[in-house]
């Protein structure tokens, strides 16, 4: 319905109800993500609302920086970070933290989000592009998420793209980023391809739903509701892994 926003709410998904460890997790969550903005994004280039030039552009740093981040600093990360007196930080704290204080920052872009973003730019800033491929390359590979909250604003930003072909480009770099990603974990993890796939067809299904909708309701309302979802959500987890677990 959103174009986005499937990682913030299939990694608690996947770690809360299915028990998923959130290493593990995140790898699923770039399939299941990406697979699905893959399906969503076809409706979206054939209305001619995907920029593949640009796509291509911005997508080969985050591209670069996922594969990077998937197979060989997710790995490295120890499984006690840090202590300092009776506090320990996991690896399991880091990730889920991290992408829970993902999910309340975007949050806050989706509440208080008024109208839509315009740019009367239509210059490709390359280097700024670069840099936020990067980051946000190394945050999907990070947490697993598909960072569509900050590919979209960058696009219409830096490139001047019109809302509604930035949310179609975001779906194709999402799609790109995260399935190459998963790429980098088939080398470190064995993967349960009956559950991941069964997850994924349902998925898939429910983009499709949503599509279909989004075209009823109004996104104003939409993204509103999204917002103070992901902001629930958000907190919630952070309150289970740093208040609930800090014995």
């Amino acid at each position: 319905m959103l174009g986005g926003g499937g990682s913030i709410l299939s990694i608690p998904i996947l770690v809360y109800l299915f028990g998923i460890n959130p290493v593990l997790a995140s790898a699923y969550s770039l399939f299941i993500v990406g697979t699905t903005s893959f399906v969503g994004a076809i409706p979206k280039y054939r209305e001619q609302l995907v920029n593949l030039r640009t796509g291509i552009l911005f997508g080969i740093p985050s591209i670069m920086a996922i594969f990077s981040t998937r197979k060989w600093v997710v790995p490295a990360i120890p499984e006690v970070v840090f202590e300092v007196g009776s506090f320990i930080l996991t690896k399991r704290g880091l990730l889920l933290g991290l992408f829970a204080l993902l999910m309340v920052l975007a949050s806050f872009s989706l509440i208080r989000h008024k109208k839509e973003i315009t740019s009367d730019s239509q210059n490709f800033r390359t280097i700024l592009a670069i840099i936020q491929g990067l980051l946000i390359g190394f945050l999907t590979g990070l947490v697993g998420a598909g960072g569509g909250f900050l590919i979209i604003p960058a696009l219409v930003l830096l490139t001047g793209l019109p809302f509604k072909t930035a949310v179609g480009t975001s779906l194709f770099i999402i799609a790109i980023n995260s399935l190459l990603g998963f790429v980098g974990d088939l080398l470190n993890y064995e993967i349960e391809w009956g559950f991941l796939l069964s997850v994924t067809s349902l998925a898939i299904i429910g983009i499709l739903a949503g599509n279909f909708l989004s075209r009823k309701i109004l996104s104003f309302y939409l993204r509103k509701a999204f917002g103070w979802l992901t902001l629930v959500i958000g907190i919630l987890i952070l309150i289970k892994e740093f208040v609930l677990n800090s014995d």
